[in-house]
């Protein structure tokens, strides 16, 4: 009987945020490929574009004019996913098979830049902190409506990840429940929490930092690692060192190290295959529902789909659906691929 090599046999790690597990199989990343290919823009965009309903100046779909805004610009989602409306119900509680009720909430838009041609990596550390501050200060705002019991930042990079329009933008949907996703991490934080009286990710970065096989960078107070129960080829989180439960918390010093962090680890992203690389991110932190949340720890999530080159997919298909999530390439490879990446974007090359 041979001994096991975690970089050669099919083995399952487990995922301790969502009490979950994923297939590697590491043998696989050898197999040819005839696949989906994806088609890449490569189209220079320009700073202005006049047809774009981000841009500033414009007119948007419902029929509002942007401001001529100069660094971050929010407004409420035109095409809001969640509504503000409070509606009268009365759950049925013998409901077996067809149980809903409503969903109340909030959904904006966050243009990250004036600019229609720019990305977070390309954009200075300077305005990154901007965006932060402007994270920060929707995080407040929305956690203080009094129905309001979660606030989810992300961002949807690219069209390959649905995103309709190249303007640097994020959203923020913020709603009464906590979301499935976030449910299952705060449960599994919670039960951590109570046993060892420290943060999960407190103790799990401690030992990343230690063994040092899937950081791809830090600095005094972020650390950005391909998580060791990663799913996507290139899946990433940036982790506070300190133990701080909502962007919130964070000192001037934090805001500038997560600024300088987000850049650096975009700009890896990009200078992989030389493409504006596609992602969707989103943090994860304290509930807002006005009580302590000790067992949270802030951590940043991106998943981005690129498995062999800016033309290649990796989908979620199969066994993915029907059985659990599964890998080719091992955390420890994608981790050394993105580590060695410049922190100088590649169009600065040139």
């Amino acid at each position: 009987m041979k001994n096991f090599d975690i970089n050669e046999d099919p083995h399952r790690r487990y995922n301790p945020l969502i009490n979950e597990w994923v297939l590697v199989s590491p043998h696989r990343s050898k197999r040819p490929w005839q696949g989906q290919n994806e088609t890449v823009t490569s189209d220079a965009l320009p700073e202005y574009d006049p047809t774009c309903y981000l841009c500033p100046g414009n007119v948007r779909a419902n029929g509002m004019v942007n401001p001529d805004y100069e660094s971050s610009f929010v407004f409420e989602n035109d095409f809001a996913a969640l509504k503000q409306e409070e509606i009268a119900f009365e759950e049925n509680k013998n409901e077996t098979f067809f149980r809903a009720k409503p969903e109340r909430g909030i959904s904006r838009v966050v243009c990250f830049s004036p600019k229609h041609n720019l990305t977070l990596p390309e954009m200075p550390a300077e305005a990154i902190e901007n965006i932060i501050h402007t994270w920060q200060k929707e995080y407040t705002d929305l956690g203080n409506v009094d129905y309001i019991n979660h606030v989810q930042i992300f961002e949807n990079k690219g069209s390959v990840m649905g995103c309709s329009n190249p303007h640097p933008h994020g959203q923020i949907w913020a709603q009464s429940s906590l979301p499935t996703e976030v449910e299952k991490t705060q449960n599994n934080l919670k039960a951590y929490f109570d046993i060892h009286n420290k943060t999960l990710l407190e103790d799990y970065i401690k030992e990343e930092m230690k063994l040092d096989e899937r950081i791809v960078v830090e600095n005094d107070h972020f650390v950005a690692l391909v998580p060791f129960w990663a799913i996507w080829p290139y899946e990433t989180m940036i982790v506070s060192k300190r133990n701080v439960s909502k962007i919130t918390d964070f000192t001037e010093t934090e805001v500038t190290d997560f600024a300088i962090i987000l850049k650096q680890l975009t700009t890896k992203y990009d200078n992989l295959f030389e493409t504006s690389f596609p992602y969707s991110s989103g943090i994860h932190q304290s509930p807002t529902d006005g009580e302590l949340h000790p067992e949270w720890h802030f951590h940043m999530h991106f998943y981005p789909p690129l498995l062999r080159s800016a033309t290649v997919k990796k989908f979620m298909v199969g066994y993915e659906m029907m059985g659990e999530s599964q890998r080719d390439i091992t955390p420890e490879k994608s981790a050394a691929v993105l580590r060695e990446q410049s922190n100088v974007h590649y169009k600065n090359n040139s």
